[in-house]
């Protein structure tokens, strides 16, 4: 259960750094692949992007270091709230499409987080 787990919080790791890097670090490619990032201040988009970043060095440096791995199911839970979030924008936009990755990601973080607690 252990490796899979791992596998998991890597995959998770690298979905969002993938989705925070674009949004933090190259906004005007986010902007053209996500139509909902021109409806909304950058500074906001910029934000999600590095409490995204954030939450992907969370969910694995603290377990893999085990410094304070407390704080792996923690940004587990972070981030899953993030994209409970962006899941409602995406519903209040009737962005549906969108909502497939968001519960995905949802679900991921949420295994995370009740399997590291």
């Amino acid at each position: 259960m252990n490796i899979a787990l791992w596998i998991v919080q890597g995959l998770a790791a690298l979905g969002f750094v993938y989705s925070g890097w674009l949004k933090a670090f190259q906004y005007e490619k986010a902007k053209a692949s996500w139509g909902w990032v021109k409806d909304v201040s950058k500074g906001f988009v910029v934000f999600i992007g590095l409490a995204e970043l954030l939450g992907a060095i969370g969910i694995i440096l603290p377990q893999a270091t085990n410094i304070s791995p407390v704080l792996t199911p923690i940004a587990a839970t972070a981030l899953a709230v993030v994209v409970l979030f962006g899941a409602l924008f995406h519903i209040k936009r009737k962005e549906y499409r969108e909502i497939s990755v968001n519960i995905v990601f949802f679900a991921v973080a949420v295994f995370v987080a009740i399997s590291r607690f």
